[in-house]
């Protein structure tokens, strides 16, 4: 059973934390087909501690979506214990630190990822996050700096220590950032090593995916970049597990209202402008295998407003059926010929 305070799944689905993706929105439909457990994007402690309003702004969550936490990140002690006593006003599930974010801007002056090069700063950190909050604290991180410094089952011991209550490990080092394939092989040596519940995490991409990560022994799977192009994914994996079976993707019709209910929710929390932006990248996976996609991403594109949107994308479903039709009429040609 996996556990985290009062939270408790068998084998939960999780939706890993992705600036500018796994805002309140996309939290929002990534639970409605299933997600287990969520967590906001990561947030820079120093912002949060200077009361930075789109900052703090990432931290409102919403009961429907819960469980959810709070991911921060930074690696100045003073400012992180802050930090998590602020992410607790607003009231999440547990806080989050990342320590495995790659992008050199962040890793190099030692948040996120860089914490995997010291670890007894990685540690004062940790203890400084317990200091200022009572909620769980959990972490997200990385198998090590680079291939020749691995040294993730070294961390997962000492979070185990210091009272951490469960660790995410995306399968690959810093310097691999995206690149390459995750090595899931760490998952079984990392389990042996801590009883915490551990969440693997790093190319989950199907439903057989995530059933080959339970199978290293891991208590949780979390996906990421596979669900911005299906977030019906959780939905499919839950089943397969369940059943063995594969249970196909939505219809395009159904894809496509998904694609206008997801983009008005995001202009109502973020505005026209910022919501229409942001949602451009949802296009290719809400509308994929649809006739000409890439002519009518291409206008879609175009828009900065967002009910010249909707009404195209309202035109393009009506046109569903039409299409329908032209092919049902052409695959009955073939058959006579």
């Amino acid at each position: 059973m996996f556990t985290i305070g009062q939270i408790e799944f068998d084998r939960p689905l999780v939706l890993a934390p992705m600036e500018n993706v796994s805002d309140r929105t996309f939290r929002s439909i990534c639970k409605s087909f299933g997600a287990d457990l969520m967590y906001t994007e990561f947030v820079n402690c120093e912002a949060i501690i200077r009361d930075v309003k789109k900052s703090l702004n990432k931290m409102h969550v919403l009961d429907g979506e819960r469980p959810v936490g709070v991911q921060i990140y930074g690696s100045t002690e003073s400012s992180m214990e802050r930090a998590a006593a602020a992410a607790e006003e607003f009231a999440p599930d547990f806080i989050d630190i990342n320590c495995g974010c790659w992008v050199r801007k962040i890793a190099m002056r030692g948040d996120g990822a860089g914490l995997l090069r010291d670890i007894n700063k990685f540690e004062n950190v940790v203890q400084s996050v317990m200091k200022g909050t009572r909620l769980p604290v959990t972490v997200k991180t990385r198998l090590g700096w680079d291939e020749s410094t691995i040294n993730i089952v070294e961390i997962a011991r000492m979070l185990e220590q210091n009272g951490v209550k469960a660790l995410t490990v995306h399968c690959r080092t810093r310097e691999q950032a995206y690149k390459g394939e995750a090595d899931w092989s760490w998952l079984e040596k990392i389990k042996s090593a801590v009883s915490m519940p551990l969440i693997g995490n790093g190319d989950v991409k199907t439903p057989e995916d995530a059933s080959r990560m339970f199978d290293t022994g891991c208590d949780g799977v979390m996906i990421g970049r596979a669900a911005i192009y299906a977030p019906w994914i959780f939905r499919q994996v839950k089943h397969y597990l369940a059943t063995g079976e594969h249970l196909p993707d939505p219809d395009l019709e159904e894809r496509t209202r998904l694609c206008i209910r997801h983009l008005l929710a995001g202009v109502q929390y973020k505005g026209e402008r910022r919501g229409v932006l942001e949602h451009r990248k949802y296009y290719a996976g809400y509308l994929r295998n649809a006739r000409n996609i890439s002519k009518l991403r291409m206008e879609l594109m175009q828009y900065t407003e967002v009910a010249p949107i909707v009404e195209r994308l309202e035109q393009f479903i009506e046109h569903l059926d039409e299409e329908d039709a032209v092919d049902a009429k052409l695959n009955e040609t073939d058959a006579q010929s």
